[in-house]
């Protein structure tokens, strides 16, 4: 399937091609869409709601623009979806748990919907997620596991679950989620699609729900990297609604996507990030290191061992600050969160103050080396998961050596760059007859072009590419009629 041809494996820029040149409808296109997650979301269950009356309703409001001569937007036609922290008109906003099923329906749309609605896209539902966000597995204990679309025994990751698998599966070309300690890698390393978590304050996140306000992003998940830029470009720019928005203008970076300088350096770092990884992981990292190599891209080692307290002080700082915002949930309701979950928070709630305050400044200590490290290159490439998709239900991850507790260490190379806001794409790598794995390309604050760059060229060279799954995926269009879900 290439980019301009529209079907079951399109692009969000090969769909919005042919609606804008007329060579398809968004109406055919949201009625493929609709049918093909009744048909396969019951294997992957990636989708807590289908919103298909207003997805056909949008699209008939995109056919009608172009029927009327107007732009029809850069994304005319795209079906998205969104984790279901995101405000959804008339849904209750779920963020994943049981007590949120008690909450009134939303009133208005999240400000990245309304953007990306703006842009022309078509929202076709909320996406399963972690028990408020705190979760890197995708095993949720009220809705149930969301399946890995290349292995269904598999973990899709958390604590954007859905939109992982939603991404993968072909249900949606591009997805919404959150990131505070590697909610949008994890994710995308185990599924083996693309991520962006912007710097922390460069998307609004006006109209979600929050989980560690100081750490919280919001970001795209697509199949491939101009796909990434094309959403990040839409939703861009400052509100005052999120009081930790920057008023820093918007930085469209779709025209720079092909433009990779030619005396860029990368830093692969060691230490903490060699020490944990499987083999997988290791193979991944190399091949993408000759990728660079192929493309003339300088590389040199690079220490950031800081990254190890960097992770620590994360986990503090989310542990108290989640637990604070969950008190009164924790008072009333202990009894309807999910046992592992509850007890995270409770632990939270006891840390003693000393203990957080130390973890902020070694948080800013962490920020001062990593800037550092990047006055001598342009971006870190550091593996996104320790391992590929681990069996659904298990507890236990083997890593060097140790038998570590799965739940927590899955997120263990992705959390440091949460804790320090700097931005981050995830591109994957399909080892052969392996299940994908993610890599991270961290580049300085502000410099999201710099990173889609370097992972639109590992695109080009074949290497860094999403796959359709294991799942069946006709190619020839669905009839089953979207309007009956």
């Amino acid at each position: 399937m290439t980019d301009d041809t529209p079907g079951r494996w399109a692009t969000a820029s090969g769909i919005a091609g042919a609606v804008g040149s007329g060579r398809i409808s968004a109406t055919a296109v949201a009625e493929d869409c609709l049918a093909r997650i009744a048909a396969l979301n019951p294997e992957v269950n990636a989708f807590t709601a289908v919103t298909a009356r207003r997805a056909l309703a949008e699209a008939l409001s995109v056919d009608a623009a172009i029927a009327g001569g107007r732009p029809p937007g850069p994304l005319a036609g795209v079906p998205f979806a969104v984790k279901n922290l995101f405000d959804v008109e008339g849904l209750a906003t779920l963020a994943g748990s049981k007590i949120n099923r008690d909450r009134p329906p939303a009133r208005r749309d999240a400000l990245l919907i309304r953007r990306l609605r703006a842009a022309g896209a078509v929202l076709v539902g909320t996406l399963g997620m972690g028990e408020y966000a705190y979760d890197f597995t995708g095993e949720n204990a009220h809705d149930g596991a969301c399946r890995n679309p290349h292995d269904l025994s598999r973990m899709t990751g958390g604590s954007s679950s859905g939109c992982g698998a939603a991404t993968a599966a072909g249900l949606a070309p591009i997805s919404l989620g959150s990131d505070t300690n590697g909610s949008l890698r994890v994710p995308a390393s185990l599924c083996g699609v693309f991520s962006l978590k912007p710097t922390y304050g460069r998307l609004p996140r006006t109209g979600t729900f929050s989980f560690v306000d100081s750490l919280d992003h919001l970001g795209p998940f697509a199949r491939s990297a101009r796909d990434l830029a094309l959403a990040h470009d839409a939703m861009q720019g400052p509100d005052d609604g999120d009081h930790a928005c920057s008023r820093r203008p918007p930085d469209p970076v779709l025209s720079g996507l092909d433009a990779l300088p030619g005396d860029m350096t990368v830093g692969l770092p060691g230490g903490w990030f060699a020490r944990n990884l499987g083999e997988a992981t290791q193979e991944a990292i190399e091949m993408v290191s000759e990728a660079l190599t192929s493309l003339g891209v300088a590389q040199v080692p690079v220490d950031l061992d800081a990254a190890e307290a960097g992770r620590a002080a994360a986990y503090l700082v989310t542990n108290s600050e989640s637990a604070a915002f969950h008190l009164d949930r924790l008072r009333a309701r202990a009894a309807e969160f999910d046992p592992d979950t509850r007890d995270r928070f409770l632990a939270g709630a006891l840390l003693p103050a000393a203990w957080v305050a130390r973890a902020q400044r070694v948080r800013a200590w962490w920020l001062a080396r990593a800037l550092e490290v990047f006055a001598g290159v342009d971006a870190l490439v550091v593996p996104a998961t320790p391992v590929s998709a681990p069996l659904r239900g298990e507890t236990r991850l083997a890593l060097g050596g140790r038998v570590l507790p799965l739940r927590p260490n899955l997120g263990l190379l992705a959390q440091p760059f949460s804790c320090i806001g700097l931005p981050v794409v995830t591109v994957p790598v399909f080892l052969p007859g392996e299940l994908p794995v993610g890599v991270q390309i961290v580049t300085p604050p502000w410099c999201e072009g710099r990173a889609l760059a370097i992972a639109r060229a590992l695109e080009r060279t074949g290497l860094a590419r999403a796959h359709p799954p294991a799942l069946p995926i006709p190619e020839a269009p669905l009839r089953r009629s979207a309007t009956a879900l």
